[in-house]
């Protein structure tokens, strides 16, 4: 993703000798919208790469710097969209997801499968609510995919399946392989040999499986996940660089490692690398390709030689720093919460070496609520993180009571108490790091995306702790959601909160726009105009609430956004603006000049 071109996303070739080519020409974007988060935008198959372009949502070619050409040809606007295709060479085909928004009512998910020369698709499974994953046989005889129907979330419960290609390239003699709804199945994956593999949680943690004899036994396990929330398409935490070795991630206590596997005796062995977040893992051969970052680092595509065991980046996601000094490297932390229970958090301390606070001044803390929920913070390098450590302000980024990476059971710790665990978190968080004395208790300020948003506006306004606040695009009205959001999300709710409606007393009590008579500090608000996951309303009936109380409120919007901001300019006047509001509410002087944002109802003005 390029926010310099407005958040278009570029295939990208590298050769064996390192030079880059971008593959889809400025005109195309590689992106899909199934499921609205997308993901498995494209594929790659003897030099020809299939893509969704984000405009119609079609499928294109691009071979050898040719103008990309339509292969779908179902509709000429983006009603019909495809994503997580693969290549069936001996069918001619691609074989991938398809969400059709043509009839009235909710979406329609299939697989289907769509010549290679171009024509209409051809529906091979349906009947469910959503699929993901197709992968085919080494042989090309057999397809696996995941399946899962409302209201269940991929993480909550889905299912394997197998079946048989026919001649004709129908999907006959179906089964299930194992899932439900409550075991939740990651990245099915075909061994070199022809045996099926793939990721559990059923003993607690998302731990490698495989179908052999006719019998599921573990390959490995592990108090470790070695899976992660489907948000989007062509995850993948593991794969084979040959018959008999797995390379692997996997998380333990929140940070994610790798490590080898032995599919014979299925010993694992730890490969050390200085990463605390991968994910994207292939193989083959003598290497591994993986997206992964440290405290250090940020994002870099990575490439691991399977026999030195060294890695080299390919290409980082932005400059590589060296700036001793200034950057503050996440410090995983663990902290008393509610009910006698544990939570986890990382924490950035304020630094920079050109500057001391006060002897008699602690730094002011910026707690961050991540989105999802059922997401997790990770200890990555951050420019965005770094930007408020470097002007003096503490940052926690809480990985509260739902969050990956910690086992089933720390992640269905949400499940109806979403607004209440995630709250109380992310003050206990703060409050932990206040009594150790690293920050200052009664200077502290909330901000979330999404589901984070939410949150931030719910410690804000059932709670009596933090004194400021900044919602990115976060939900104010649980029933709203309910009933105006996408179909992938449609009925997430009715685990973090209860059924609806028969429980819409417990939507309504835990919607922070139904008591902002309780609220009593300053709130930044920023959305995206065509957001489709929290619509803009979310965000305008919370200021306009805000603005008859008389509270200090900015409302920032950006047109062309849609559920996170893409855009260069954007993003940048968001951090700027959530800084300025910061400024007059807690009345500290801004050491660089950055763009005013319009505060309404503003009583405070700057001291030194």
């Amino acid at each position: 993703m390029r926010p310099s071109e407005r958040g278009r996303q570029v295939i990208v070739r590298r050769s064996a000798n390192g030079e880059i080519t971008d593959i889809n020409p400025p005109e195309f974007n590689a992106r899909t919208r199934v499921h609205e988060y997308g993901g498995g935008d494209y594929v790659v198959h003897e030099g020809a790469v299939y893509f969704s372009n984000f405009a119609d949502q079609q499928i294109y070619c691009a071979v050898d710097g040719s103008a990309p050409q339509l292969v779908t040809t179902e509709s000429a606007d983006d009603r019909v969209r495809y994503a997580d295709a693969i290549v069936d060479a001996q069918g001619g085909r691609l074989i991938c997801v398809c969400e059709d928004h043509r009839q009235t009512g909710e979406a329609k998910n299939y697989l289907v499968s769509v010549p290679l020369a171009g024509g209409s698709n051809t529906v091979l499974v349906s009947g469910n609510d959503f699929y993901s994953s197709p992968k085919l046989s080494p042989d090309g005889s057999k397809l696996a995919w995941l399946t899962w129907r409302h209201p269940n979330m991929p993480w909550d419960g889905c299912e394997l399946w197998t079946g048989n290609i026919d001649d004709d390239g129908s999907v006959v003699n179906q089964k299930i392989i194992g899932g439900g709804n409550h075991e939740s199945i990651f990245q099915p994956e075909w061994s070199p040999v022809g045996d099926l593999y793939f990721v559990s949680d059923k003993s607690g943690w998302w731990n490698i499986y495989r179908l052999a004899g006719g019998a599921i036994e573990c390959v490995v396990e592990m108090e470790a996940e070695f899976g992660a929330p489907q948000w989007g398409f062509g995850m993948s935490t593991y794969g084979f660089a040959s018959e008999d070795k797995i390379i692997t991630a996997f998380a333990e206590k929140g940070l994610w490692r790798l490590a080898e596997i032995d599919t014979r005796t299925k010993h694992l062995e730890r490969i050390p690398s200085p990463f605390t977040e991968i994910s994207y893992v292939r193989a083959a051969g003598n290497r591994a390709l993986f997206r992964a970052g440290s405290p250090q680092q940020s994002f870099s595509i990575v490439e691991l030689d399977l026999e030195t065991k060294t890695t080299t980046a390919l290409r980082r996601s932005s400059i590589a720093l060296d700036v001793p000094g200034y950057i503050s490297e996440a410090v995983p932390i663990e902290f008393p919460t509610e009910n006698g229970l544990t939570a986890h958090a990382l924490f950035y301390p304020a630094r920079n070496r050109d500057y001391r606070g006060p002897a008699d001044e602690k730094p002011l803390l910026l707690v961050k609520s991540h989105g999802g929920p059922t997401s997790a913070a990770v200890a990555v390098l951050s420019l965005s993180t770094q930007y408020w450590t470097t002007r003096g302000i503490s940052v926690l980024d809480v990985n509260y009571g739902g969050s990956t990476g910690y086992g089933r059971a720390y992640r269905e710790r949400l499940n109806g108490q979403w607004g209440l665990v995630d709250m109380d978190d992310c003050i206990n968080g703060a409050k932990f790091l206040a009594a150790q004395g690293k920050v200052d208790g009664d200077r502290s300020a909330i901000d979330g995306g999404s589901a984070g948003g939410y949150t931030a506006l719910c410690a804000l306004i059932f709670r009596d702790y933090f004194k400021a606040g900044a919602s990115y695009y976060g939900v104010s009205d649980l029933e709203a959601l309910e009933v105006d959001t996408h179909k992938f999300e449609s009925r997430y709710s009715r685990s973090l909160i209860g059924p609806y409606p028969e429980r819409r007393d417990l939507y309504y009590d835990r919607s922070p726009i139904h008591f902002t008579e309780r609220l009593s500090c300053p709130v930044i608000f920023f959305q995206g105009l065509e957001d489709l996951v929290v619509p803009p309303n979310q965000a305008e009936m919370m200021v306009e609430a805000l603005r008859k109380k008389k509270l200090p409120v900015a409302y920032v919007a950006f047109a062309g956004e849609q559920h996170g901001f893409r855009r260069a300019e954007n993003i940048k006047r968001a951090l700027d603006g959530e800084l300025y509001f910061y400024s007059k509410v807690f009345g500290f002087e801004l050491a660089d000049e950055v763009e005013p944002v319009l505060i309404e109802n503003q009583v405070s003005e700057a001291r030194p």
